[in-house]
């Protein structure tokens, strides 16, 4: 089956059906949080038992945000998908839900997040869905207005499902461009975490 980026934008591949089918899916389940708890490890956040105000960027249903709200933290969710988000407002999650696309920036004051997590959401940004989009300056736009919200020593921990090289290469790149430092773990064949704040 082809990678959902490839079958359709993601506010149109992710619609009522398919955003139920995503949150029911045992697999799916196990896969976000196992993912989930791997980026809130990479994010290294003080153990000082203060909450921390996080951001989901892609939140879709909620899923990787109950790993945020099981550790304590507060968070704010995006997605470009309306029907993942009534998902996650009919499961109650507990983050605040924003429908935004995050090619066209965070729009967040700066230095307000304390971290950042995306699972499986950025890849999404490499793929032209309008003629208006250019993934170049997608990127740009996101990564910059991300490292702005970020507070001083703030990290953000961007999983993704690169398609090729050159992919990966373009999304490290904009990320570097942006302040960003720390690098790339791959944990599993081509499953990729930028880290760290400059």
């Amino acid at each position: 089956m082809p990678r959902p980026e490839f079958q359709a934008p993601p506010d149109v591949f992710y619609n009522e059906s398919e955003a139920r089918k995503y949150t029911t899916s045992s697999r799916i389940i196990e896969i976000q949080s196992r993912i989930s708890e791997r980026a809130l490890e990479l994010l290294a956040l003080p153990n000082d038992g203060v909450p921390k105000l996080l951001l989901d960027i892609g939140c879709g249903s909620g899923l990787s945000g109950e790993t945020l709200t099981e550790h304590g933290h507060h968070w704010i969710g995006y997605d470009i998908s309306k029907s993942m988000l009534d998902v996650a407002l009919e499961r109650e999650t507990e983050g605040d839900l924003l429908l935004a696309d995050m090619g066209q920036g965070l729009g967040l004051r700066p230095g307000v997040i304390d971290g950042a997590i995306s699972i499986s959401a950025i890849q999404w940004l490499c793929n032209a869905d309008k003629s208006s989009h250019d993934p170049r300056l997608r990127l740009k736009a996101f990564f910059g207005s991300l490292y702005r919200c970020l507070a001083r020593g703030a990290r953000a921990v961007l999983q993704f499902y690169a398609d090729n090289v050159k992919q990966s290469e373009m999304i490290v790149t904009f990320a570097m461009r942006a302040g960003f430092a720390g690098g790339v773990v791959v944990d599993w064949p081509h499953s990729y975490y930028i880290t760290s704040k400059g």
